[in-house]
């Protein structure tokens, strides 16, 4: 498995528990979306403005929980882009314990390059393209 290039620290925090004492599972989308919007602003895609001018949305998600989280147990998830499409991003993350390294989830979604305003789709920056291709080490998919 290729190793994660961006990890972003996660807090617990007593409001992420659910009544079974872990933290609840909508929360791992919501760590995984801290990753996300770390990794745009390390990468200079978003400057931290208005979500509007972010121009992403997400189109997919998955989650596969490998263990439970506690509170208080210190947190880091890496996120990463693996395939850059035409207008579609695919990025992984894992959650992992910041101590130990072990494993707590994994998961993936679809980000579609979006215009906010006129409410449609639209191709993958070319500034985005470059960049995330760089940090990630991907090779650029050349178009007909």
């Amino acid at each position: 498995m290729t190793e994660f290039r961006f990890y972003q620290p996660i807090q617990v925090r007593y409001g992420d528990l659910d009544p079974q004492g872990h933290v609840n599972n909508a929360r791992y989308l919501t760590y995984m979306e801290q990753a996300r919007v770390a990794y745009v602003r390390h990468l200079g895609l978003w400057n931290g403005e208005s979500f509007l001018t972010l121009g992403m949305i997400m189109a997919d998600a998955h989650v596969a929980f490998k263990a439970p989280i506690l509170w208080g147990q210190s947190l880091r998830v890496g996120m990463r882009i693996s395939r850059l499409g035409n207008k579609s991003m695919h990025s992984e993350y894992r959650i992992e314990d910041a101590d130990t390294g072990a494993v707590l989830a994994e998961g993936s979604s679809v980000l579609v390059a979006y215009d906010y305003q006129a409410e449609r789709t639209i191709p993958v920056p070319d500034t985005w393209r470059q960049r995330i291709a760089e940090f990630e080490r991907l090779e650029m998919e050349k178009g007909p």
